[in-house]
């Protein structure tokens, strides 16, 4: 995945955050020790003018090195083992004054064998999420707060099913792709939420959204609109920042964790914008990664609108969840 450099800076900013505080507790630690236990102090300072005694002994080869070397080594770990005692005897750990670090993968400087740690590669993510769109801003979305009650009770005549019925499959199928993502069902390994206005596919696909990036994964909200506006940025602009910085977020899109697309049908219908889902959907696809589309549009308005092989992936590889009900927005403005 092609990282941002602002957000990478960001997230090495929280590390060294984190390396100040652990840095302080550690501060803490040694000078409450210190204070308790003074013998433990001067343990410290014999400990440290062991290192210079063995810089010493390296640089000047003496004849008996060896020998020094080994009762220098002896005397460490005498010191080492009493220190540990005075510590056993006042109640702490033996390794209460050990280096504090959150990551003992990489001790904390974020790189792992010339490359990003996980605990970094996390910490972005969390980056990345803040910068999810605006749809998900109004800060209340969860799956605690979506409300069954607010869809009819009553069987429709043809189904016999009331849309509450159905709503709670469609909730407790968002809700599994959610709570056992990235290792979701072979069934709901892409999401296609499909509904009229107002019936909560927004609500819901925004729950996921929330729900899988407070876990440190990365995710990509946006409308289909805007989202395919940034693949022909990246092709036609004219200004080279501009294109860039469009390059970079289709980047995101395709390779982060989670994409989820809102409002798809609302985009304008040209050539460009077709290429672009098509590389958007396809590319996920071919690398396994999790997809969660909304749309307005039923079967034929899809097919209308995109190419077969577009429609072949919607229908084939995405799990339709249907939204029924009368639209929420409506209801509760007349309240």
């Amino acid at each position: 995945m092609t990282h941002d450099g602002r957000l990478l800076a960001r997230a090495r900013e929280a590390l060294e955050d984190e390396r100040r505080e652990n840095q302080a507790e550690q501060q803490r630690r040694t000078d409450l020790i210190y204070h308790r236990i003074p013998e433990i102090e001067s343990i410290d300072r014999r400990m440290r003018s062991q290192m210079s005694d063995l810089v010493r002994l390296t640089l000047s080869k003496p004849a008996d090195l060896s020998h020094r070397l080994e009762k220098l080594q002896k005397e460490n770990l005498d010191l080492q083992m009493r220190k540990a005692e005075l510590l056993h005897a006042q109640g702490f750990p033996i390794d209460y004054l050990d280096e504090i670090v959150s990551c003992k993968a990489c001790g904390d400087t974020g790189m792992v064998d010339g490359r990003l740690c996980a605990c970094m590669e996390r910490r972005y993510n969390r980056e990345l999420t803040k910068e999810l769109s605006v749809l998900l801003r109004s800060g209340d979305e969860s799956f605690e707060r979506f409300d069954l009650s607010l869809y009819p009770d009553t069987p429709e005549q043809e189904s016999g099913v009331s849309a509450r019925s159905a709503m709670r499959v469609v909730f407790s199928a968002c809700r599994g792709f959610a709570d056992s993502f990235p290792d979701v069902p072979a069934n709901l390994r892409n999401l296609l939420l499909r509904g009229e206005s107002g019936l909560g596919k927004t609500y819901l696909s925004a729950c996921i959204a929330r729900s899988v990036a407070e876990r440190g994964y990365s995710v990509c909200y946006d409308t289909a609109s805007a989202a395919l506006e940034a693949f022909e940025k990246q092709k036609f602009s004219r200004i080279p920042e501009e294109a860039e910085a469009a390059a970079l977020r289709a980047e995101r899109m395709l390779s982060c964790d989670l994409m989820i697309l809102d409002d798809l049908g609302t985009e304008m219908a040209t050539p460009a914008a077709a290429s672009a889902l098509y590389t958007l959907i396809n590319t996920r696809l071919t690398r396994s990664l999790h997809t969660v589309i909304s749309t307005n549009c039923s079967d034929d308005e899809l097919r209308r609108r995109y190419s077969p092989q577009i429609c072949s992936r919607l229908f084939g590889e995405f799990l339709e969840l249907p939204f029924y009900g009368n639209d929420i927005r409506l209801m509760k403005r007349s309240q």
